[in-house]
């Protein structure tokens, strides 16, 4: 988002009915206060090109044409007419094709301003809502202008429930935790995803892109993820249909499909191990495990000590012994997700495991990483180590399962700020303690790194 001001804009600012027509865009195409402006939206907002309702679509602000940002049909417009402008009418946000970003300026910010509480009155919510919330550009201002900063801490921005479509209360908790994840929250709401597929319409990230933008637009009313809910029937058949499924099982098919979809994104290329790409999926939720065999003679994730029946020959002593197993962390991920086990699944029995599991507010990896094995193991470690704050986490979302295995539901706790948690239950979201979340039943633990590295 540029805030230096766009030559473009203001070469548009001379004209002498500019304000005219970023005026009527916004009262008829973004806020629709009327009943008349709500079904003149309906039956025109389709792109001129595709005739998609979707795809985020854009008005150019020197001609009478839709098009799609999505599928780029607004971008082929603006090179094609020469028409550097056009407004978001979704956000109202307005986007220069010449300078490649969303722009700022005080003057059309005042119109939307206005007409969007000309539509508050006209739908009878009266002065309710004329205390404006920040929005997205603002906030990025505020971020670039420290001095200015001035946030409410009881901000509810990015907080939206999710409508049930049934028995997809599995799907909704873990898209919470996922719209709440700092790093990819930053990445959709910045247009950064260049979608390789030859139908947007299949793409698992362009609907995130779209999720995100629907979280972070500041309506209140829950959203209904219907759209989502069918790409995930689409590449994930194993979840299809309206049967109870499992959060960590979705979890990881939607990473899975989302790594696949971000190929065509420019930081997609390949990272330097075969199997890891650098897509933003990767570069936040993949790290490394160590698996070491070490000889009992000549020498927390706990040694598994592997008898006498699997002696192994050690490269040190030369001779056969017995060895433990042990796992440890060779890179830690930006976001570590730990699954407790809550289902116990075997030939005999099949039930649901309440037992308590405390677990922190803020975590430090430092003892389970291999640096440090290799430190303990040559007498260099020492417990000041764990001191070192690049290895600590910090709990941003949680999400509990209650019910028996053949009837249960699952909720989240997101933490919207430093000490600030709310409990997602589908369409409802409510403020929540801290107690109350150390005190839940944890089934999904979503840590984010407190300071992150730069290659």
């Amino acid at each position: 988002m540029s805030s230096a001001g766009c030559v473009h804009l203001s070469s548009l600012k001379q004209e002498a009915h500019w304000k005219q027509s970023v005026r009527l865009i916004h009262q008829w195409f973004v806020c629709c206060g009327s009943l008349e402006a709500r079904k003149r939206k309906a039956r025109s907002c389709v792109c001129h090109l595709c005739g998609a309702h979707f795809n985020r679509l854009h008005s150019c602000l020197s001609c009478v044409f839709f098009g799609c940002f999505g599928r780029r049909h607004i971008h082929e417009h603006a090179k094609t007419k020469r028409h550097p402008l056009a407004i978001d009418l979704y956000h109202g946000t307005i986007y220069c094709f010449q300078c490649q970003d969303y722009v700022y300026d005080r003057d059309c910010e005042l119109i939307a301003r206005e007409e969007q509480r000309k539509a508050w009155r006209l739908q009878g919510f009266g002065d309710k809502y004329t205390n404006w919330e920040p929005t997205r550009r603002e906030l990025e201002l505020l971020r670039q202008n420290p001095k200015r900063r001035k946030i409410a801490p009881n901000s509810t921005i990015g907080l939206r429930g999710l409508v049930n479509l049934g028995n997809t209360c599995f799907m909704n908790c873990i898209v919470q935790a996922l719209t709440h994840t700092p790093l990819l929250r930053d990445f959709f709401l910045s247009d950064r995803h260049r979608c390789a597929m030859e139908s947007p319409d299949s793409c698992l990230v362009c609907e995130m892109s779209r999720l995100f933008q629907e979280f972070y637009s500041g309506f209140r009313s829950p959203h209904i993820p219907y759209r989502l809910l069918h790409l995930v029937w689409t590449h994930a058949r194993h979840l299809a249909g309206y049967e109870q499924q499992d959060a960590h099982e979705f979890l990881i098919a939607a990473l899975d499909v989302l790594h696949r979809h971000c190929k065509g994104d420019d930081n997609g290329k390949k990272g330097t191990h075969p199997n890891h790409c650098n897509c933003i999926i990767d570069q936040i939720f993949t790290g490394g495990l160590q698996s070491d065999v070490t000889c009992q003679v000549c020498k927390f994730t706990r040694p598994e000590h592997l008898g006498s029946s699997a002696k192994i020959k050690c490269s040190g002593c030369h001779s056969y012994q017995e060895s433990t197993k042990q796992l440890t962390m060779k890179k830690l991920p930006i976001v570590a997700c730990f699954h407790l086990k809550r289902f116990e699944h075997s030939a005999k029995l099949r039930r649901k495991i309440t037992t308590y599991v405390s677990f922190p507010l803020d975590l430090d990896m430092t003892p389970f990483m291999a640096s440090s094995k290799e430190s303990r193991m040559n007498g260099q470690y020492q417990q000041g180590d764990s001191l070192n704050s690049e290895n600590k986490y910090s709990l941003f979302a949680v999400v509990n399962h209650q019910g028996t295995l053949e009837s249960g539901h699952y909720t989240s706790f997101i933490r919207q700020h430093k000490d600030q948690w709310f409990k997602c239950d589908d369409a409802i979201i409510t403020h929540a303690s801290v107690r109350d979340v150390l005190d839940s039943e944890g089934y999904l633990l979503f840590y984010h790194k407190q300071f992150l590295e730069y290659e």
